[in-house]
């Protein structure tokens, strides 16, 4: 089976979420398919990182993206019914591009990468192909729920969005052989929009290898959150746990330590380092696992979640306890719960945060292990990839006949 990936992001070592899953799906459908990659990028340095997936794609197709271009254009979308989402993640040589990768060799089934990339597996030259959507979450519940936080003219805009990706989300889901999210609550909010199309849940996992640390837990009062801190959820609960939480944490223990890890960190995050305050904001970093290993506690304080957020789940696989909001709780895993304490107001979300912190090594150990966390390996929740991949392929086949 020839298997083409369609994604927005070129999936290279995985260090933020939008690469995560995507990296991981190369590597499980390399295992059992040959796998042709086509990935936008932003620039030439990003290019240059396709040379770490020659292992686990057959043939690797990158296009970038004018972002200049389409911003602009963008403007001119904004009195349309177009999603933004569309305008912005196209590039004038992506057509043929793609005519020229297929007519080498052509797909058994095309799998896009969140709803973005949906509507280039259904245009020409990739219309006559069945395809699998992978959505992720819904962005359009996404956008809908950005709106509500955000000051206009961004609130209007992410409006706009919520509702013109609403009604292609629905069209793309059931038009798509099989659509793919990651848990209930997603799967729940596309079949609203699509009530007849096919949904699978394919969930997310962990790399209990790569993240599990080999030294003794911390007892130093190091609390961290990782995040890429442009995006506006993180940059939100970066802010709310800085200003609203971490106040309450100094009062009861002056000598912790909140520790902000994440590229891009916009000038709202930036301000919020602080000396006095015990605050730290790391900018990029090349690896966030020596934050979390040197960490006591983990924290995932985002007011505003779709999906899952992985950054619990791996603050967990490196043997932290995690406190969360109830919207990041609402998409976590059963099998990791165990491991986290769930508050929802600056005075308990604080209150959580020093009880964890007052805990000793071993007390702290022993809540993070009750997580069931083997289940949870990115083999485990991709195994049902490659049937659902072998359906749609056999779709075409049978249309054929």
């Amino acid at each position: 089976m020839r298997i083409l990936f369609l994604t927005h992001r070129l999936p290279y070592t995985p260090n933020r979420g939008d690469r995560l899953r995507a990296f991981y799906m190369l590597e499980a459908m390399s295992a059992f398919a040959k796998v042709d990659l086509v990935s936008f990028v932003q620039t030439a340095e990003e290019a240059r990182h396709a040379k770490e997936l020659r292992d686990k794609a057959d043939r690797i197709v990158t296009i970038k993206t004018p972002r200049a271009r389409n911003m602009f254009r963008g403007l001119g979308t904004l009195i349309t019914s177009r999603p933004l989402t569309h305008t912005l993640l196209a590039a004038p040589e992506m057509q043929e591009r793609i005519t020229g990768l297929v007519a080498a060799a052509q797909p058994d089934v095309v799998l896009a990468y969140c709803s973005g990339m949906a509507r280039i597996a259904m245009t020409e030259p990739l219309a006559e192909y069945p395809f699998v959507l992978d959505m992720v979450d819904v962005d359009s519940e996404k956008w809908r729920a950005l709106a509500q936080i955000a000051s206009p003219p961004k609130r209007l805009i992410y409006q706009r969005e919520a509702e013109c990706l609403q009604e292609f989300e629905a069209r793309a889901a059931n038009q798509s052989e099989a659509t793919i999210v990651v848990n209930e609550r997603e799967r729940d909010a596309l079949a609203a929009l699509a009530p007849n199309a096919t949904i699978h849940v394919v969930p997310n996992g962990v790399d209990l290898d790569r993240l599990t640390a080999s030294g003794l837990p911390k007892d130093r009062p190091r609390v961290v959150f990782c995040g890429v801190m442009n995006y506006g959820p993180n940059e939100q609960g970066a802010i709310w746990m800085a200003r609203e939480v971490w106040p309450y944490v100094r009062q009861a223990r002056p000598d912790a330590e909140l520790c902000l890890v994440g590229a891009d960190p916009t000038p709202a995050v930036r301000v919020l380092q602080s000396q006095d305050m015990g605050v730290t904001v790391t900018g990029t970093v090349p690896d966030v696992r020596p934050y979390l290993w040197d960490a006591t506690v983990a924290v995932a304080p985002l007011l505003t979640a779709r999906g899952v957020q992985n950054k619990a789940l791996e603050a967990i696989a490196t043997g932290l306890p995690c406190v969360v909001t109830p919207v990041v709780a609402g998409g976590l895993p059963s099998e990791a719960m165990p491991a986290c304490r769930v508050a929802g107001t600056p005075q308990a979300f604080a209150a959580t945060v020093v009880d964890l912190l007052n805990r000793t090594a071993s007390e702290r150990k022993i809540i993070v292990q009750a997580a069931k966390l083997e289940p949870l390996s990115w083999k485990t929740r991709l195994q049902s990839l490659q049937r659902i991949l072998e359906l749609a392929a056999g779709s075409q086949t049978q249309k054929v006949a």
